[in-house]
């Protein structure tokens, strides 16, 4: 090891911390304030990416020191773990130490679908364009049948209470009023701790809304109450949280097929759910429906709607590639269009 390699090597362990400046990317990464040698130093430390090590990657299931279950329902479960030993002054190594200075968030999905395997393998991404006739012949039946498959069952297990009744944070009476009842809950990618990475999901008791597609004109003082509703309930379980920090939106295309709303702390870094070509804030499609031509029953299906697909999803797979192939086939047919003189 070369001299100048050596001496920069030792000068982090006799850094001495005397505050914290900041922290982001959901707590992932951390900017402190200390010295070395009684001369000012910053210290930023931020997780570095899992080692693609097959050994590695072998032994880490069963290497975690601790492993905390934050919740489960149906093949879903959350949980806080502890990678590596724990040696703090004053530390007493025991099981308290380990929930409070846990360093991984893990999710488990048991027993798993071919489905879930596609959705989290690395894979190509589109921008599609969902126009009126694509959603009405072809996404409709897609959504429909999803939902007469019992892919639905695990988020009517919240809303009725036979599930994580434990975890959510905040509900109305169940049933007392089916259009106003709404619940909500930590989403499973939170630590549930760190409130600038706050991320909650609000579920309708209602069920008559599938997606955004399924807004209509007539909705708009629903959906300006349940915002209101929502941001009372979050501010009041978290008060040192304003509204005025929080932000809410839909996924199109969500995940599952039940009208729900993200409610995310405003300092959260925004990354692919967030995305453009996902996520659709709630003030653009109050603000969208209001505007809209038309009496009451006009919505979002008469939209054309942008967004993203992974290449092994169903949607992409099943409709969008086959409408694309028959797009270039109709061109190659006709042959290209000329400009105009």
């Amino acid at each position: 090891m070369s001299d100048a390699k050596a001496t920069a090597e030792v000068l982090v362990p006799r850094f001495k911390f005397e505050r914290l400046l900041n922290q982001d990317q959901a707590g992932r990464r951390t900017s402190l304030c200390g010295s070395i040698d009684a001369q000012p130093a910053l210290l930023i430390l931020e997780r570095a990416p899992f080692p693609s090590s097959v050994d590695y990657l072998s032994a880490a299931p069963a290497s975690l020191r601790t492993l905390k279950n934050l919740g489960a329902n149906d093949i879903y479960h959350w949980y806080l773990a502890s990678s590596g030993e724990i040696n703090l002054p004053g530390s007493s190594g025991g099981d308290d130490d380990a929930n409070d200075f846990a360093d991984l968030k893990i999710n488990l999905i048991y027993p798993c679908t071919d489905k879930h395997i596609r959705k989290y393998s690395k894979q190509g991404v589109r921008l599609v364009t969902e126009t009126p006739a694509i959603y009405r012949d072809h996404v409709r039946p897609y959504i429909q049948a999803q939902r007469e498959a019992g892919r639905l069952n695990w988020a009517f297990n919240i809303i009725e209470g036979r599930k994580e009744a434990e975890d959510v944070i905040y509900r109305t009476p169940y049933g007392q009023d089916p259009e106003e009842g709404f619940l909500l809950l930590p989403d499973l990618n939170w630590d549930r701790k760190t409130l600038d990475a706050l991320h909650l999901l609000g579920l309708v008791e209602r069920r008559d809304i599938w997606s955004l597609r399924d807004l209509r004109k007539k909705h708009v003082p629903w959906l300006r109450h349940i915002k209101t509703k929502f941001l009372e309930a979050t501010t009041n379980v978290y008060p040192t949280i304003e509204p005025d920090q929080l932000k809410l939106y839909v996924h199109y295309q969500p995940t599952y097929y039940h009208f729900h709303i993200h409610i995310v702390h405003v300092a959260l870094e925004a990354g692919a759910t967030q995305a453009t070509g996902k996520a659709v804030g709630l003030e653009s499609i109050i603000e969208q429906l209001a505007l809209m031509q038309g009496d009451d029953e006009a919505g979002m299906d008469a939209l054309s709607l942008c967004y993203t697909l992974g290449e092994a999803s169903d949607l992409w797979v099943d409709v969008f590639e086959p409408l694309k192939k028959e797009e270039m086939k109709r061109k190659e047919k006709n042959g290209p269009v000329s400009p105009p003189q």
